[in-house]
């Protein structure tokens, strides 16, 4: 294991220990459903439930059938969300202002979900694709994305996520020194316990297709993702940017995507003292859903490419398929 400088309070290892389902997701064990995260998708433009196209079997959500889904999950004993806006185009400029509003839509369903469900853990992403007019994580200046000017939006959008109660925050904008500023931030609020997921191995990849599609952040101004998320050739980058986040106050690291990168899953899960997380992401899933849709092979691809992943080291996964294998357990 590599020593790594670690200076409190940032770090507090007692923030993974803090309740059972946290303590389930971090436990250095193999497949089960409390390993297992359903991302959702809410939207702020529709009053029931809506198919996302290029993602058969999943939906956008209106805030009420949202509770009902998360019911359901609990019920089947899934515990833990990661929840993704999709807004109206009016909500969205080039800044992503509406990020940081602390009324904004995203925000009110978290307080209201953990109102009425104060056991579930929910995720929020800290990025600005969903708000940005742009469709990238950061903010666009000169056709460039500006990593500093990025940061102070991401550490007041991470306070307002804070405020209502999320309780894990994850970073997935691939902005250098993002982990370190929203920490030092929620270290000043007082929310010393508020967990930090750091997307810390994003590759730029082509597997995040429907993704976009379904919180409708699609990119079409020519300009590429590729300057902050990172290159999928390269492995040594992988270590650095963990091992900066770590140093900055992470307290889980995620790879992503999962399938494609089950080698860099291995070696980061050897190198660091800190769980590993990763997400099977949108591409992932949609090519095994059409796959199984079109007959080629048995859904039982499902968790044979699951337990890969665990595996390879994942200690939980970000999974479109946790709550079909919950119904399946």
């Amino acid at each position: 294991m590599k020593k790594l400088t670690r200076n409190f309070p940032k770090t507090r290892a007692r923030r993974l220990r803090k309740n059972l389902a946290i303590r389930n997701l971090v436990a250095e064990t193999n497949l089960d459903i409390s390993k297992l995260i359903q991302p959702l998708f809410v939207s702020d433009s529709i009053k029931d439930t809506e198919e996302i196209i290029s993602m058969p079997g999943q939906y956008r959500f209106s805030k009420e059938m949202l509770k009902f889904e998360i019911e359901q999950l609990l019920k089947l004993g899934l515990s833990t969300v990661a929840l993704f806006p999709h807004l109206q185009k009016v909500k969205k400029n080039n800044e992503g202002s509406e990020a940081i509003n602390p009324d904004n839509f995203l925000c009110n369903v978290i307080k209201d979900v953990k109102i009425e469900f104060p056991e579930l853990v929910v995720i929020a992403d800290i990025a600005l694709d969903p708000y940005t007019s742009s469709g990238h994580d950061g903010i666009l200046k000169g056709g460039y994305i500006d990593n500093d000017l990025t940061l102070d939006a991401l550490s007041e959008m991470s306070i307002n996520l804070a405020d209502v109660g999320t309780d894990i925050l994850a970073p997935s904008d691939m902005m250098d020194g993002r982990i370190g500023v929203i920490r030092d931030r929620l270290e000043e609020k007082e929310y010393k316990d508020v967990i930090l997921i750091s997307y810390a191995v994003k590759y730029a990849s082509n597997y995040y297709g429907p993704f976009r599609d379904a919180v409708g952040s699609t990119n079409d101004n020519g300009i590429s993702k590729d300057s902050y998320q990172m290159d999928y050739r390269n492995i040594k980058e992988a270590h650095k940017e963990v091992q900066l986040d770590i140093e900055e106050g992470a307290d889980i690291v995620m790879v992503k995507p999962a399938l494609s990168n089950l080698d860099i899953i291995n070696s980061i899960s050897k190198s660091y003292d800190v769980p590993v997380f990763s997400y099977q992401v949108s591409g992932e899933y949609s090519m095994l859903k059409y796959g199984i849709d079109k007959k080629l092979f048995d859904s039982n691809v499902i968790p044979e490419t699951l337990m890969s992943i665990f595996r390879a080291g994942s200690n939980s996964i970000l999974t479109y398929f946790a709550k079909l294998m919950a119904e399946n357990k």
